[in-house]
């Protein structure tokens, strides 16, 4: 028994225990909807530098701190403000009623949330729907200002526009945001706008008359252009004829220069094939010419080229002849020469002066007699020792050199020292 009741007490104390607890938080636990924002106030943080003694939660939950903070909502729903606008002065002066309405809300982002809790929490929503209503209307005041009635009767949405950009700015500071603006009527005191109309009626009927008479201007220049078509029409077919013949007389000449030409070609084919015959007679010419030619000119020449031929080999062979009897007798005159001993200079001279002989007697020049040598006839002198002291005198005679001595001087006896020498005053040449 004991034992129950302590079972017991535990298990009341439990479930006292676990009820505090969710007591303690379904005090401290706050749950936000999606178009609601809370904001926990007491705690700081960080934001671009700046330090902010609250956080927000939209659309998610969160604990308070119990004691150091306190926890507000704020409603993000859109609400609609009619913005109503009476004798608002246009560009020109003309006063002007405008109505329209509009789509605000609060904004449930940073840092437009932000703004928008610094001016309106703890606000009621019927306070923030009039300072909408006021910011917006002077806005809207302030647009009209800019605009002329044509402007702002005649294109709606550009007006609705630029008051939408105008008045975006002024809401962003305060933390609102302008989803729509639609101007829904314009009118004015004045019937200013009423005045537009009729003048636009006039307008109207007035570029209604210029069309009218744009349209028979226009039907009269298509009648000149149907009338000016026509006629184009007939000189185009004119032209079509004209050309026509031109072609056929181009055609005519064509053929006639056909013809023409057919003509000078047969007369040039006429004359090539006189030409190609006289061509071929010539040819068969030539046959002939050149068997007459060789027969006339060049077997008369070959001949004479042969006999002219062995004359020079002829010659050829005598000059090789004299040439081979000269080397032998140069080559024996060489071998006497060597073993000739110490006259053998003398013998050479000998040889060569021989042949000169009788030009260097004077037999062919005027001589002057100097001396003269008689020789007796005798029966018992020879003629070839006459011819020698013959040779010998004319010899001393001309160049001086005296045979007799040189004979002595072979024979190893010597010279007289004046026989020699040429007499004083008579020449050598």
């Amino acid at each position: 028994m004991d034992g129950s009741v302590i079972l017991l007490s535990l298990g009341a104390v439990a479930l006292v225990v676990v009820g505090l607890l969710v007591a303690m938080v379904r005090r401290l636990l706050f749950v936000s909807n999606p178009n609601q924002v809370l904001i926990f106030s007491g705690t700081t943080r960080q934001r671009d530098g700046a330090v902010l003694g609250y956080r927000f939660v939209r659309g998610g939950r969160s604990l308070r701190k119990p004691i150091v903070e306190a926890v507000d909502s704020m409603d993000l729903s859109m609400f609609t403000v009619d913005v109503n606008v009476t004798g608002a002065f246009s560009k020109g002066g003309i006063p002007l009623t405008v109505q329209g309405v509009a789509n605000v809300k609060l904004p449930g982002e940073e840092p437009l949330l932000i703004n928008a809790v610094e001016r309106f929490l703890g606000r009621t929503p019927r306070e923030i729907y009039f300072i909408a209503k006021e910011t917006l209307e002077g806005n809207l005041r302030g647009v009209l200002a800019s605009l002329t009635p044509e402007e702002v009767n005649e294109d709606k949405l550009q007006f609705a526009q630029k008051l939408l950009e105008e008045a975006e700015h002024d809401m962003s500071r305060m933390g609102l945001v302008l989803d729509t603006l639609k101007i829904q009527n314009v009118t004015d005191e004045v019937n200013y706008l009423a005045s537009i109309g009729r003048i636009r009626g006039a307008t109207l009927n007035m570029e209604q008359a210029v069309a009218e008479a744009q349209a028979r201007a226009d039907a009269l220049v298509q009648q000149a252009l149907n009338w000016s078509g026509s006629q184009v029409a007939k000189l185009d077919a004119d032209l079509k004829v004209a050309r026509e013949e031109t072609s056929k007389r181009i055609a005519d000449a064509k053929s006639r220069r056909e013809a023409l030409i057919g003509e000078a070609e047969g007369e040039v084919l006429a004359e090539v094939a006189q030409t190609r015959a006289e061509v071929e007679r010539q040819k068969a010419r030539a046959p002939r010419e050149k068997r007459r030619l060789d027969a006339d000119v060049i077997q008369p020449a070959l001949a004479r080229q042969r006999a002219a031929e062995q004359k020079a080999q002829g010659d050829a062979a005598s000059i090789i002849e004299r040439g081979r009897a000269e080397a032998e007798s140069l080559r024996q005159l060489v071998q006497a020469y060597r073993g000739g001993g110490p006259s053998s200079p003398e013998m050479v001279a000998l040889q060569h002066v021989l042949p000169l002989l009788s030009e260097l007697s004077g037999a062919s020049h005027k001589l002057t007699i100097e001396s003269l040598s008689v020789l007796p006839q005798s029966s018992s002198a020879s003629d070839l020792s006459l011819k020698w002291i013959r040779a010998g005198e004319e010899l001393k005679a001309a160049t001086g050199i005296d045979l007799s001595q040189i004979a002595k001087r072979l024979g190893g006896e010597a010279p007289p020292a004046s026989s020699s020498e040429p007499p004083a005053g008579r020449p050598k040449a």
